[in-house]
């Protein structure tokens, strides 16, 4: 997509979020433009969605609007620029857009379009009832700490692709000279990463960033090999993102003690020494040694799991992944994939749970299939289709499978069978591990690591991908609908008017 596509894009966002004044924050992660707003309900969500760049629309702790892989880049530096710039012409402050509008008389149907916005009405309240339920204190500092990790994973991302491509240089004895110098470029930012973890948890939870990263650097300082706790000496590195996680967190609430009754005059000199230096403390003679015990419990977990439980761990993981997304508490597994590639160098876990994504890519192939008469459902399938293959779900679920619900449950059976067959496989001998977080389905391959090497991974990978979507499009084919569903989800064709009152009795399943 050319540059002026992508600054259109965001010239299109821009209004259809409340313009200019509702916008408070602009992040992304590796498919998503993460907006901070004001007032949620200045938010147009069903022009958002048919924006042509527009994969889909989450509705979280952010507006999280999906736009894919590299193109997520551009366009938020795209976006980036008209807030800090000039309003354009036809973008107004009030989040209002200079364009004509055509609407649909009372009681018309929009054309073939009619059950897809059907579908993704029902997705949106589906959301909305999901992130109600989700709004508890625990799901929602979850929720903070996955915000935590979220912007490293870029580097991430990076970082393992170069140790990946050092490992092949490696094993087939090519460029030596050249080694060296990539194993620094992938380990650097690894070796830091507890003061990354510190400055972004800091930062999230009120605090000094750079007060977060100094109390999380004690962590990864080679001196801490002389301080001795509990009869052992400390291991540089030792905790991790755990600790670096609850350095930070207790850094945040020792700054705020400090404010509270330190007089202004002083605040500049005392309240960092005093974070730092009790922070710091506490950090070396407890935090370290119990967040060590911690990392090394979920190693031993993870590793115990896979080589015992094989097909029985794969099954259960793969095929709860989706629900847990569901519930918010996906967020929970992020420091432990971070974790356990901090220590590992690699997460087994990732491999598997990313098998959910193949049952719902072959579930919507099915839906696909059978709708052969609903013209705007079919649609929506092609369009989130290649989105799906590379690991967005997004569009396909709250488009597609929930809302229906059924097929969601085929789409978490595809799932299981796949990670069933990777945890066979990695109990057999033929493991497979994931060098970074963030992509999945056929976006994981590059980042693919194995117990046997990339090539026997990868085949590894590749076998639960297919199961997955096999099971997926089966089940979804052969049991996903009722045939009462089937009756009035394919009468939505073209020109038959808004198919509204017919999908009330279908989605009687999911509430």
């Amino acid at each position: 997509m050319p540059d002026d596509e992508h600054r259109a894009t965001a010239e299109a966002v821009l209004p259809l979020v409340g313009g200019p004044a509702n916008v408070h924050s602009v992040a992304h992660c590796m498919t998503r433009l993460r907006l901070g707003l004001h007032d949620r309900s200045r938010v147009d969500e069903e022009r958002l969605r048919a924006l042509p760049a527009v994969l889909g629309v989450v509705d979280d702790d952010t507006c999280q609007i999906v736009l894919g892989p590299g193109v997520v880049t551009r366009v938020t530096a795209a976006f980036r620029a008209l807030l800090d710039g000039p309003p354009e012409p036809g973008v107004r402050q009030d989040g209002g857009a200079a364009r004509e509008t055509t609407t649909a008389a009372p009681g018309q149907a929009t054309g073939a379009a009619a059950g897809a916005q059907d579908l993704a009405r029902r997705g949106a309240a589906i959301r909305a009832q999901a992130r109600a339920r989700n709004a508890t204190p625990v799901r929602l500092v979850l929720r903070r700490i996955a915000n935590v990790f979220v912007p490293l994973i870029p580097a991430l991302i990076g970082c393992g692709i170069v140790a990946g491509l050092n490992g092949a240089l490696t094993n087939l004895g090519r460029a030596p000279g050249l080694v060296p110098a990539l194993t620094a470029v992938s380990a650097g930012f690894m070796s830091l990463l507890a003061v990354f973890v510190g400055y972004n948890t800091a930062k999230e939870f009120g605090g000094t960033p750079v007060l977060g990263g100094a109390v999380a650097s004690v962590i990864v300082y080679a001196g801490v090999a002389k301080v001795e706790v509990f009869g052992h000496h400390l291991a540089p590195g030792q905790g991790g993102v755990i600790g670096a996680l609850a350095a930070a967190l207790l850094a945040v609430q020792v700054e705020r003690w400090t404010r509270r009754v330190v007089p202004d005059a002083l605040d500049v000199l005392l309240t960092p020494t005093v974070t730092v230096l009790v922070t710091g403390l506490v950090t070396l003679y407890g935090l370290m040694f119990l967040a060590g015990e911690a990392a090394t419990a979920i190693g031993e977990v993870a590793t115990w799991l896979l080589s015992h439980g094989g097909a029985l761990a794969g099954l259960l993981l793969g095929g709860l992944f989706l629900p847990l997304v569901m519930l918010g508490l996906h967020q929970a597994l992020i420091p432990i994939h971070t974790t356990l590639i901090e220590q590992q160098g690699s997460t087994v876990l990732l491999p598997i749970l990313a098998m959910a994504g193949a049952g719902q890519v072959g579930c919507a192939v099915a839906v696909y299939l059978r709708l052969r008469g609903n013209a705007s459902i079919r649609a929506t399938i092609r369009s989130a289709l290649p989105a799906g293959f590379l690991g967005i779900g997004e569009p396909l679920i709250y488009g597609v499978s929930l809302p229906l619900g059924r097929p969601f449950v085929t789409a978490c059976l595809g799932g299981a069978c796949g990670g069933a067959v990777v945890g066979l496989l990695g109990q057999l001998g033929a493991g497979v591990g994931s060098t970074a977080i963030g992509p999945s389905g056929w976006a994981l391959f590059p980042l693919l690591t194995g117990s046997r090497g990339f090539a026997v991974g990868a085949a590894v990978y590749a076998a639960g991908l297919a199961t997955g979507y096999t099971t997926g499009l089966l089940a979804t084919y052969w049991f996903g609908f009722t045939r009462e569903m089937l009756d009035e989800l394919d009468a939505a064709a073209p020109g038959r008017g808004p198919a509204a009152d017919s999908y009330s009795s279908s989605f009687r399943s999911v509430e």
